[in-house]
């Protein structure tokens, strides 16, 4: 089979160019996912480091073969620097430029030029460490669960494993033309299938920026923009798969419904947004008190909703008289202002398997409005039926102090 090196050469640079531009264009529409922004550079690098090396003959040896070498190292080191920033960590420039850098000092050294397989060895080993790097940042942000992810790990590492198996056949740089010293059919196919990884690696990399965008706005969309926590869609929806897990293993739950007092009179005194200052403090001091498996939302203006795992009366009574004396000691002032903010709660506990959050969350409503009633500033605790008409009820009422 003839492969015409040449034609593969002029592909590799124009493939890695537009692949470069795509990328950049992607983090222009999404500037948050800057990992994008230096994959795309490490693509428009690479693409210039083979076409410089493609001026072999033209430009002397240090520019064509060390210093497009040592671009072509920091393309990789700056695809590692990428998958640090995507998990979520900075970049490292020391670690950036020690490839490159130790790759232009080696060539300073008299005879390096002329040990072909020892400058394969190095250069494959530096590339194979970054990709390798690369891989393993993304395997360290796994907990995102991202469909693409494993994919990607999975591509890079085996591209760093092609790089060091190519070091005794092949060139270092993709596309090295045939009439090139040292060039054979096999190092040109090799530097074929590495082209392939990279068209995979930057279609890979695409997707886990496309995932983690949709992942980013399907959460918005179900939580609270002023306060962080859950709205009451999402509320609703993680509440009833936790009563769903119910079924095989029955545990008490408590459902607790929370309402800023007087927060109208708040915003007429202090200002719309000091008002949202209280409720902000409120949802982080709930959050605050809460287990992990617990769930806080907000339902509605002032209202607040919890859910409980595996919380007896008491035990629900002494979370809600937490939160209680928590929001209004760290309410009391704000900005300066006395503004003496407190909360009313209303409880409903069930042990049954079965349980249906909207009922129980209407109920602890029912009996926050019974807690109003009483003046506000107090909890108040009922046994959930679904007959609340006709059955009795055991309440429990905590006055302020």
């Amino acid at each position: 089979m003839h492969v015409d090196a040449n034609t593969l050469f002029l592909v590799t640079i124009n493939v890695e160019a537009v692949i470069g531009l795509l990328l950049l264009f992607t983090w222009m529409q999404n500037a948050a996912i800057r990992a994008l922004a230096w994959w795309g550079c490490a693509h428009l690098l690479r693409a210039n480091a083979v076409a410089l090396y493609g001026m072999r003959g033209t430009v002397p040896d240090a520019v064509s073969d060390d210093f497009a070498i040592a671009i072509l190292l920091a393309t990789f080191a700056i695809t590692w620097t990428g998958a640090r920033v995507f998990s979520g960590r900075s970049p490292r420039i020391l670690y950036l430029l020690a490839g490159p850098v130790m790759w232009l000092l080696l060539c300073h050294i008299q005879g390096f030029a002329e040990w072909t397989d020892g400058r394969l060895l190095i250069g494959s080993g530096i590339v194979a460490t970054y990709v390798g790097l690369a891989a393993h940042e993304l395997r360290r942000g796994r907990a995102e669960r991202l469909i693409s992810r494993s994919p990607a790990i999975y591509i890079l590492f085996a591209l760093g494993a092609m790089f060091l198996l190519r070091t005794p056949i092949g060139g270092l740089l993709p596309g090295l033309p045939l009439n090139q010293p040292g060039a054979t059919i096999w190092s040109t196919m090799l530097s074929f299938e590495a082209l392939l990884f990279t068209i995979a690696v930057a279609f890979l990399m695409l997707a886990m920026a496309k995932e983690r965008t949709e992942v980013r706005h399907k959460k918005a969309a179900l939580l609270d923009p002023l306060t962080g926590v859950a709205n009451r869609r999402a509320f609703l929806q993680e509440a009833s798969r936790l009563a769903t897990r119910q079924h095989p293993d029955p545990r008490p739950i408590a459902v607790l419904a929370f309402d800023i007092d007087h927060l109208r009179s708040i915003n007429d005194r202090f200002g719309d947004a000091l008002g949202d200052q209280v409720l902000q403090i409120f949802a982080q001091t709930a959050h605050a008190n809460l287990a992990p498996a617990d769930l806080i939302g907000r339902i509605d203006g002032e209202e607040f909703a919890v859910v409980l795992h595996d919380a007896n009366g008491e035990q629900a009574l002494a979370v809600a008289e937490r939160i209680r004396f928590d929001f209004a000691d760290a309410a009391r002032y704000i900005d300066a202002e006395l503004v003496g903010a407190t909360v009313t709660v209303g409880m409903v506990i069930s042990a049954a398997s079965a349980v249906e959050i909207a009922a129980m969350l209407a109920q602890a409503d029912r009996a926050l409005g019974r807690a109003k009633v009483r003046g506000g500033n107090r909890a108040h605790l009922e046994e959930f039926t679904q007959a609340v008409k006709q059955s009795a009820t055991v309440t429990k009422v905590q006055t302020a102090a």
